[in-house]
C-alpha cells in the first residue's frame, strides 16, 4: 500500500469512528487530512503538487458547501472532503465524490430499510401481552452519519484500475 492510501485508511477509520459515537468530525481530523495531503503531494510532485492539493481541497470543499447550504449535510463533512481533496489531487478527487455519493445512497437505503424493519417490529404484537407500540417520533431516524460514506468513496477512488 502506498502513503496516500494508508494515510485515507487513518484519517477515514477516526472520521468513521467519531462520526459513528458522536455525529460530529473534529477538525483536527480535517486538519490532518488537509496538511498530509498538502505535504505528500509538495515532497512527491513539488510545487505543482501542492497547487494539485490545494485545488483539490477547494474542489473538495465547494461541491460539498452546496449540500450544506441545502441543508443535507454537517459542516464536518465538507471539511472532511476538503481535507481528502487536498489527500487525493482534483482529478482523483471528483471521482471520489462520485463513488462517495453511491455509497452514501447505499448507506441511505440500509438504513431506512433497517428504521422501517424496526417500526414493523415496534408494531407487531408482543407474545406476552399482545399489545401493540408504535416508535416514538422522537426515535425515527433524522439522518444518518455521512463520514463512512466520504471514507468509503475515497478508498474505492484509490483502488488501482485494470
Amino acid at each position: 500500500m502506498t502513503l496516500q492510501v494508508w494515510i485515507a485508511v487513518v484519517i477515514g477509520v477516526a472520521a468513521t469512528i467519531e462520526d459513528l459515537a458522536h455525529r460530529q468530525i473534529s477538525n483536527w481530523i480535517c486538519g490532518a487530512a488537509l496538511v498530509a495531503g498538502l505535504a505528500l503531494h509538495v515532497v512527491s510532485e513539488g510545487w505543482r503538487g501542492g497547487f494539485t492539493a490545494l485545488l483539490g481541497a477547494v474542489t473538495g470543499f465547494g461541491v460539498f458547501l452546496i449540500f450544506y447550504l441545502l441543508g443535507g449535510m454537517g459542516g464536518g463533512d465538507v471539511k472532511l472532503m476538503a481535507g481528502f481533496g487536498a489527500l487525493l489531487g482534483v482529478n482523483r478527487l471528483l471521482e471520489a465524490a462520485l463513488w462517495t455519493a453511491a455509497c452514501g445512497g447505499i448507506f441511505a437505503a440500509l438504513a431506512i430499510g433497517f428504521s422501517a424493519l424496526r417500526g414493523l417490529w415496534h408494531r407487531s404484537p408482543k407474545i406476552a401481552g399482545g399489545s401493540r407500540s408504535a416508535v416514538p417520533e422522537k426515535r425515527r431516524l433524522q439522518s444518518i452519519p455521512y463520514a463512512p460514506a466520504i471514507a468509503a468513496g475515497v478508498l474505492l477512488s484509490l483502488i488501482p484500475k485494470v
